[in-house]
C-alpha cells in the first residue's frame, strides 16, 4: 500500500467484540494492529514483536513491516487519520501464533472463526442462509463455549501438574 491509498472504515462485529474493519482501494480488507492485538487480549506492542518474528518474515518477506494507512475523511475519526494496519492474512497467522503459545483467548477466537468459516461453506453447498446477526450470535456462543471449555480443561490439569512440580521438586531435594 502506498501512503496515499485511503480506506474505508466500516464496524466489524467478531462475536461480542465490534472492531473498526478497512476496506482499501483495491479491495481488500485490513484491520488495525493495535485491535488484532486486543482481540486476543494483547497490548499492541506484542503484535509488534510478532511482525518482528522470524514466522512473519518467512510469510510475507524479509523486510515486512505494517503499514500505514489513512481513512477517506467522511470515515475518518477524530484523531485517527492514520495508524498501522495489518491485512487479514497477516491477523489470522498473528492469532494462530498466539494460539500456538497457548494464548486461551487467541484459541478460543480462532476455533470459533474456523468453525464459521467451515459452515459457511456447508451452508452455501446445502442452500441454507442465515443472517450476519445471526452468524454472529452462533459465533458468540461458540466463544464462549469455547473459553468456558478451555477454563475447565485448565482446572483439570492444574492439579495434576502441581503435583508432579512438587514431587519433581522433593526428588531434587533428595538427590542434594
Amino acid at each position: 500500500m502506498t501512503t496515499g491509498d485511503k480506506a474505508k472504515r466500516a464496524t466489524v462485529g467478531i462475536g461480542p467484540v465490534a472492531i473498526a474493519g478497512f476496506q482499501m482501494p483495491d479491495g481488500s480488507y485490513w484491520m488495525s494492529q493495535t485491535q488484532a492485538a486486543e482481540c486476543v487480549g494483547k497490548p499492541q506492542r506484542n503484535a509488534g514483536r510478532f511482525l518482528e518474528s522470524k514466522g512473519i518474515k518467512a510469510l510475507r518477506g524479509e523486510g515486512y513491516t505494517p503499514d500505514t494507512i489513512g481513512v477517506d475523511s467522511a470515515d475518518q475519526v477524530r484523531g485517527q487519520a492514520r495508524f498501522n494496519a495489518l491485512p487479514l492474512d497477516v491477523v489470522s497467522a498473528y492469532w494462530l501464533w498466539e494460539a500456538s503459545k497457548g494464548n486461551q483467548q487467541a484459541i478460543a477466537l480462532c476455533y470459533a472463526l474456523m468453525t464459521e468459516t467451515l459452515e459457511r461453506r456447508f451452508d452455501a453447498v446445502f442452500g441454507v442462509e442465515r443472517s450476519e446477526g445471526d452468524r454472529n450470535a452462533l459465533l458468540v456462543q461458540r466463544l464462549e463455549r469455547a473459553e468456558a471449555d478451555l477454563t475447565a480443561l485448565g482446572e483439570a490439569y492444574a492439579e495434576p501438574d502441581l503435583l508432579r512440580m512438587e514431587v519433581e521438586q522433593l526428588r531434587q531435594q533428595v538427590r542434594v
